[in-house]
């Protein structure tokens, strides 16, 4: 949808993390993209800490681009998705496109997320067909998204994909939330009135390695339930209800067989007070663990202290304009 006053501005915000192989490849083809789009339009580069060449090329594209490419370097690694945050933060755009620097989802995709955006729609996510990624991956993912769905009452066919497109009413909604452990998609998706998705293309890692492996894939699933629900407190619960239920049948029968078949049964009925207690504790520890993770992110949210720290920001002549609160530069 068009503004009245001029054209919207399209921002593209990827985050990198060791990615020399495939960037430059990606900034080429990224402004390729954008020089055939109607509106004014920018590439937003959020190194998140890399250990390669990756924050020279960067900076290298954003001095041949400079106002059409803007880098951001932060001094050590935050995760994917407070480099993301960052790059919502700096982006200028009426549609904010965000996509992943391993080439994986072709840049060449934007222009279908940009026109279903301009038709009104809040976020616009993306299913990715034919997917190249190994079948433990679309297994979890396809499990990700049942879960996500179940828990936040949005249906979207994948959650996992982070080639989505948010207008900017979205953005600075999501921008003004504190919390430390967020998921960016089911975020936007709280603040957002209507929702589509679009089919686009999925192809091969081109170099290195996915960056979420299986215990990082797990982190993310927790932090998506623990921050975005209080849906596993409400499962404790009815797993409480449920054992003590079972405990209070199968105290009663114990009761029974002792009197039909007497104390020896079970060895005087210290294997099932076992049983039993070691049942008990476990359910108990389960369910401390789970109440510490939410208090402890409490803890974090409550000390407010900054998402991450911009080292250098390149590619803007108004470079020393406001920064959010929630942000410091060094």
């Amino acid at each position: 949808m068009m503004n009245k006053s001029g054209p919207t501005t399209v921002s593209v915000v990827v985050p990198v993390f060791n990615e020399e192989a495939c960037l430059e490849e990606l900034i080429e083809r990224t402004i390729r993209v954008l020089d055939g789009l109607s509106d004014p339009s920018e590439l937003v580069l959020v190194d998140d800490g890399s250990h390669d060449r990756s924050p020279d090329i960067i900076a290298r594209a954003a001095e041949e681009h400079s106002g059409r490419v803007v880098g951001i370097t932060f001094n050590r690694n935050y995760g994917q998705h407070r480099a993301v945050l960052a790059g919502l933060a700096e982006a200028r755009g009426g549609i904010i496109v965000t996509l992943d620097a391993d080439l994986q989802n072709p840049p060449e995709e934007i222009p279908k997320l940009v026109e279903k955006a301009r038709e009104g729609y809040d976020v616009v996510g993306s299913v990715r067909l034919s997917r190249r990624d190994s079948g433990f991956r679309k297994l979890f993912s396809r499990m990700i998204n049942q879960i996500t769905a179940r828990t936040t009452g949005i249906k979207m066919r994948d959650y996992g994909c982070m080639l989505r497109a948010y207008r900017r009413p979205v953005v600075d909604a999501i921008l003004q939330c504190p919390e430390r452990s967020t998921f960016i998609p089911v975020l936007a998706n709280s603040f957002a009135d209507r929702t589509a998705e679009v089919e686009v293309s999925h192809s091969e890692r081109q170099s290195g390695e996915s960056k979420y492996g299986l215990l990082k894939l797990v982190n993310l699933q927790f932090d998506l339930l623990s921050s975005m629900t209080t849906f596993p407190l409400r499962l404790l619960s009815l797993i409480g209800t449920v054992i003590s239920v079972l405990g209070i049948g199968f105290g009663a029968l114990i009761l029974v067989l002792r009197l039909i078949q007497g104390a020896a049964w079970a060895a005087e009925g210290v294997f099932t007070l076992f049983a039993i207690l070691f049942f008990f504790i476990g359910a108990q520890f389960i369910a401390m663990g789970l109440l510490g993770e939410y208090i402890g992110r409490i803890y974090l949210d409550v000390r407010g202290r900054p998402r991450y720290f911009v080292k250098e920001r390149m590619g803007r002549s108004d470079i020393n304009k406001p920064r959010p609160s929630k942000e410091v530069q060094i």
